[in-house]
C-alpha cells in the first residue's frame, strides 16, 4: 500500500502543531539531560497524517534498521489519545547502559546486564515519552494519563504489532523527531502517534492556541 499522507490540517495548523512539538521534544530532551547529563541533538520535528494501512511501511521506512530494533512504547489516554515510541537500532543497550550508569558493567552475568538494559530503556523511554507528551498536553490545555511503558524487540519487517490499537480504516497523526547522543555515538528516533479520535480536539485545541497569542 502507499505511503499516503492526509490533509486534514491546514499549513498553519501543521506550522504550529510542528513548533509545538519542537518545545515538547526539547522539553523532553532537557529532562533527560537533567537525569544523566547527556547533550541530546536533535532533528526538526516533523508532522505527518497517514493512513493506518500505511504505518506499518512508514515505520519500516522510518527505522531503517536490519533485524531487530529496542522499541519503548508507552501508551496515553484523554482528549490526546495514542501511543509515544522511542526507537533505538538493535545492539545499544550497553552503550546506553554506559550513559545511564557513566561506566561499563562487566563484572555482573548476561541475565542481569539483559535485566539492567531492560530496566534503563524503559527509564529512558518513560522519561523522554513522558516529558514530551505531557508538554504537548500543558501547552493544549488538557491531560492525559499513561499506562506503564513497555520495552518491545521488533522485527523491522514487521510492524503491524504496533498499530493494534488503531482502527484500520481511519488516519494517524505522526509526529517524529530523529535524536543523537553525541557522547556515544547512539542515533534513535521519538514517535508521537495520535489516532483519529483526537483530531477533532487538536484542531479546537490548535484554533484555542492561536487565538491566545492575537
Amino acid at each position: 500500500m502507499a505511503n499516503e499522507t492526509v490533509e486534514i490540517f491546514s499549513d498553519e495548523e501543521k506550522d504550529i502543531l510542528q513548533e509545538i512539538m519542537n518545545i515538547a521534544f526539547g522539553n523532553a530532551t532537557a529532562d533527560l539531560a537533567d537525569v544523566v547529563d547527556i547533550y541530546v541533538k536533535l532533528s526538526v520535528p516533523s508532522v505527518q497524517v497517514i493512513e493506518i494501512g500505511a504505518l506499518p511501511e512508514y515505520l519500516r521506512t522510518t527505522i531503517k534498521t536490519d533485524g531487530t530494533s529496542n522499541i519503548i512504547e508507552q501508551k496515553f489516554w484523554g482528549n490526546f489519545k495514542g501511543s509515544g515510541l522511542l526507537v533505538f537500532p538493535g545492539g545499544t543497550e550497553r552503550d546506553l547502559m554506559a550513559i545511564l550508569e557513566d561506566q561499563d558493567r562487566e563484572d555482573i552475568s548476561n541475565i542481569q546486564m539483559a535485566a539492567l538494559e531492560k530496566g534503563g530503556l524503559l527509564e529512558i523511554g518513560n522519561i523522554l515519552i513522558g516529558a514530551c507528551v505531557g508538554k504537548v498536553s500543558e501547552l493544549l490545555d488538557t491531560f492525559v494519563t499513561y499506562s506503564p511503558p513497555q520495552v518491545l524487540q521488533g522485527d523491522t519487517n514487521n510492524c503491524n504489532f504496533l498499530i493494534e490499537q488503531f482502527d484500520p480504516s481511519q488516519t494517524a497523526i505522526v509526529m517524529k523527531t530523529l535524536f543523537n547522543f553525541k557522547e556515544k555515538d547512539i542515533n534513535g528516533f521519538l514517535l508521537i502517534l495520535t489516532n483519529h479520535e483526537s483530531i477533532g480536539w487538536l484542531r479546537k485545541a490548535l484554533k484555542n492556541f492561536m487565538d491566545s497569542y492575537e
